[in-house]
């Protein structure tokens, strides 16, 4: 959890605090407020000290049974101010993965820099429908989603659409490994990669690629974007970190350029797309 998430729910705890010491009339305990609301005894504690992250309905039975009903929506925009930073699949994925792609498409329509790193599977920018479609479903079985497969696939083939936007320019690195695993069929991979070599065409993408044989400065590890080189998504399995503090920003941006020293373009990246399609053909 991030530093700045978890004083943002401390801070959130100490005002939750003031508010029961404040309550018209008496004061009210903390055992008071647990029975109120049928919590356990320790919920209490665990909100005010942050180590639980409050919901919207603990918020307003808080404020309500500190006699301030008027202070819930102070609280309930402190807790949208630092979730909104930790956006977690769970509630992303309530309605499916539509929402999710939509998000992405109108939050960072107008950024003109995109900088990614992916070490597992094609970047979504480049995939083709068939293979985001194997993505989506693989990824609904995981997180228990709903099924919206195919508005899901359209969206984010709308956002590829930013492919041929000259303003825009994408600085992608992969990881070899990306190139060979079967998150897909074969015959999908195939055409994935057919696909890949089309990209690496396109004079708005530069697109690099880590060999597996290549000596790495640092281990590759989780998938990030990088908008403007001004906010940081991280996919994680239980969240996206949405980050905009400008140190951390610069940490990724630090990482994204350790890696390009290790990886390969143009024509030798084309070589290793070529090697990986290959290898599907021989089995």
């Amino acid at each position: 959890m991030s530093t700045d998430y978890q004083q943002a729910r401390e801070a959130l705890g100490v005002r939750l605090r003031e508010l029961r010491l404040s309550a018209p009339g008496c004061r009210l305990t903390g055992a008071e407020l647990a029975e109120q609301h049928g919590w356990n005894k320790s919920k209490v504690s665990r909100l005010e000290n942050g180590k639980q992250t409050p919901t919207p309905g603990d918020l307003r039975k808080w404020a309500e049974a500190a006699g301030q009903p008027e202070a819930y929506e102070e609280l309930v925009a402190r807790l949208r101010g630092f979730e909104s930073h930790i956006r977690s699949w769970r509630r992303q994925l309530a309605s499916g993965h539509r929402a999710v792609q939509d998000t992405h498409l109108n939050a960072h329509a107008d950024a003109s820099v995109f900088r990614g790193w992916e070490s597992a599977m094609i970047f979504g920018i480049l995939q083709t429908p068939d293979y985001a479609r194997s993505i989506f479903t693989r990824y609904a079985e995981l997180q228990r989603s709903p099924r919206d497969t195919e508005e899901a696939v359209r969206s984010r083939m709308k956002r590829q659409e930013a492919l041929y936007d000259s303003s825009k320019r994408f600085h992608l690195i992969l990881w070899e490994t990306a190139l060979h695993a079967l998150v897909c069929p074969p015959s999908v991979l195939a055409a994935q990669l057919d696909r890949l070599v089309g990209a690496v065409g396109l004079d708005t993408v530069e697109l690099e690629i880590i060999p597996l044989s290549a000596s790495l400065k640092i281990p590759p590890a989780t998938a990030f974007w990088i908008y403007d080189d001004h906010e940081v998504i991280v996919e994680n399995w239980h969240a996206e970190l949405w980050i905009d503090d400008e140190a951390s920003v610069d940490t990724y941006l630090r990482v994204w350029r350790t890696l390009s020293a290790s990886a390969v373009y143009g024509v030798d990246a084309q070589n290793l797309i070529s090697a990986a399609r290959r290898t599907l053909c021989s089995r």
